[in-house]
């Protein structure tokens, strides 16, 4: 099997553009932004654009793809329109992830903002029961994140948690972000295998959908989420070898999510592929 690697791709020109941007790059895979990164209305999707897009990625025998939510989507905030922001959009989202079925959709569970742990993943419940519905062919996916100031989702348990208490759970899954699991505390250099069989027996591999690929500035536990190109980091080239070849991983796909270019991203996807035992 090959690899699935690809980076964000911007959604400014639609879809048919980026998959043909996603090409240039090498990449067989890609993210996008479903609107703003900030938050905001959503760019109108044409119907021609979006079948021209699925038969170039039908062509290519290409698989998932992996939207992201806006950063300003916080379904625990402390502020009411806020958590009516985030309801709105992540309901319109997924509306618009039918468009392109059986595809990702990946977002923060969001910042407590001082309500608590379990107040904040119980809101994070809420929204994803008032918006998941059983025709829903897309699966939504809780990042791993790195515990920076009160955010939801630093452990497994935590991720464990939110997903207990979601009714259509078969319709979530997980992304594993390498920089934010690395920031939390989980040593996935020296015990990558100890750290996936924490994350089967609290979670689940089956849950497993994605990786965000990512470097970090910071050490273990460091709790800072700073991205850093591949193997130019405190988590090593060696170590991105054995977490893109890893049978738990080698077969979902990658995400690059550093502070890069075009031509950046590019070098990186090459890079890697060559690591990558076919």
């Amino acid at each position: 099997m090959s690899m699935k690697i690809g980076s964000h791709i911007s959604s400014a020109k639609g879809y048919e553009a980026m998959g043909k941007q996603a090409l240039k790059l090498g990449a067989s895979t890609f993210a996008f932004f479903t609107r703003n990164p900030r938050g905001g209305s959503a760019k109108a999707i044409v119907q021609e654009d979006v079948e021209g897009f699925l038969a170039l990625w039908r062509e290519k025998g290409y698989g998932k793809i992996v939207a992201h939510a806006p950063y300003t989507l916080n379904a625990c905030s402390d502020k009411a329109e806020v958590r009516r922001f985030a309801r709105e959009a992540f309901a319109e989202d997924l509306k618009r992830m039918e468009y392109t079925p059986g595809n990702y959709y990946n977002f923060h569970p969001g910042s407590h903002v001082g309500q608590g742990t379990e107040e904040g993943i119980r809101l994070i419940a809420e929204l994803l029961n008032e918006c998941l519905y059983d025709e829903l062919t897309t699966t939504v996916l809780l990042e791993t994140m790195a515990g920076k100031g009160s955010e939801i989702g630093r452990s497994f348990e935590e991720l464990r948690a939110i997903l207990d208490k979601v009714v259509l759970s078969e319709k979530v899954g997980v992304c594993l972000d390498t920089c934010h699991v690395w920031d939390g505390g989980y040593d996935i250099v020296n015990d990558l295998d100890g750290v996936l069989e924490k994350f089967d027996r609290i979670i689940g591999l089956g849950r497993l959908k994605a990786v965000h690929i990512n470097d970090s500035m910071n050490g273990l536990g460091s709790h800072k989420d700073r991205h850093a190109r591949i193997g130019e980091g405190q988590i090593g080239w060696e170590a991105f070898v054995r977490i893109i070849n890893h049978p738990a991983l080698r077969d979902l796909p990658f995400i690059l999510e550093t502070p890069n270019d075009d031509a950046g991203w590019t070098k990186e996807i090459a890079m890697l592929r060559r690591a990558y035992r076919d």
